[in-house]
């Protein structure tokens, strides 16, 4: 890569990030609104961060006569716009923001650990350390989340009367199954990128897992008398090939590819903490330990993908 060519890739991992944060600020802004308090108060504390975090992009791109995307932030804030009313529209509000909302900031990690590693090809080592600092940030507040797992599924079962609990767990298995039929599609059309080999493993070895966690859902809703949901898993593989379609456009395939997976990966942690929690309130030992299991093994695929960051950017 010459000079100009790292100049330019740097530029455009910082418009990236900036609309990044246009997006985190809407939300940050309208989250405090669905839940209630320590919970609360964690998205109004991370506000402020957000709009230093943006400030300071903002100086980047202003150190690199360049400016911000009018096209890129529109998109994002549209896009913070939207979790936001489909956390709102759901049964199970807290539980729902608290999965993509800990999924995002993750998103955020792997989008400035990119930053990083683009930056540090281009010489530029200020926006080295300010992506360095950002992502420390941004992990503390999935941190953040991550400890409000318990009062976030107190607050989305407070008005779920005990007698319901069972048809509660099983709608959640069904997310589960959901998200895994998202993952399934994402990983198979993966296999259709030009990808480095490592990154092509991982994926690969995880596309396995998928396959026989959806398996054992499945198993385990029929064991309770359940079925997926059609409507659900149908959507998400849907999103899944516009995603495959997104990233086979990309001049940075395997970068954008690895940081999504990334995302990816901690939604579904997410979304197991939640199920783990729910199955134990309904007193169902079997779940748990599946969803035990299964958590396990997404949380050491997110910690793979993560790996594969700096051969992502090799390409």
């Amino acid at each position: 890569m010459t000079d100009t060519d790292s100049q330019a890739q740097l530029v455009k991992y910082l418009t990236d990030v900036h609309s990044i944060e246009e997006q985190a600020r809407v939300q940050m802004e309208r989250a405090p609104k669905l839940v209630e308090g320590p919970f609360a108060e964690a998205f109004q504390r991370h506000l402020g961060e957000t709009e230093s975090q943006e400030r300071r992009v903002r100086e980047r791109l202003e150190a690199h006569d360049a400016s911000p995307s009018k096209v890129k932030d529109l998109a994002g804030s549209a896009g913070g716009f939207g979790m936001v009313l489909f956390a709102r529209s759901q049964p199970d509000t807290p539980g729902k923001l608290a999965m993509h909302a800990f999924s995002y900031e993750h998103m955020e990690v792997a989008a400035y650990e990119l930053l990083g590693i683009a930056a540090r090809e281009a010489g530029d080592e200020a926006t080295v350390a300010m992506a360095a600092v950002i992502a420390d940030e941004e992990r503390e507040m999935a941190g953040r989340i991550a400890a409000s797992w318990d009062e976030a599924v107190e607050q989305a079962l407070a008005r779920v009367e005990p007698d319901d609990l069972g048809d509660t767990l099983n709608t959640y298995l069904a997310d589960v199954h959901a998200l895994e039929g998202q993952s399934q599609k994402l990983l198979e059309k993966s296999r259709e990128l030009d990808v480095p080999e490592a990154l092509r493993s991982a994926l690969d070895r995880h596309l396995r897992e998928t396959e026989g966690h959806l398996e054992k859902i499945e198993r385990r809703l029929d064991d309770r008398g359940a079925t997926p949901s059609a409507i659900k898993d149908a959507m998400l593989r849907l999103g899944a090939l516009n995603w495959g379609a997104f990233f086979a456009a990309q001049p940075d395939t395997p970068a954008k590819l690895a940081g999504f997976a990334y995302a990816v990966e901690n939604l579904e942690v997410a979304a197991y903490e939640l199920l783990l929690r729910v199955a134990r309130r309904a007193g169902d030992g079997e779940t748990v330990i599946l969803a035990e299991s299964i958590l396990a093994e997404e949380e050491a695929a997110a910690k793979s993908v993560a790996a594969q960051w700096p051969v992502s950017m090799s390409v």
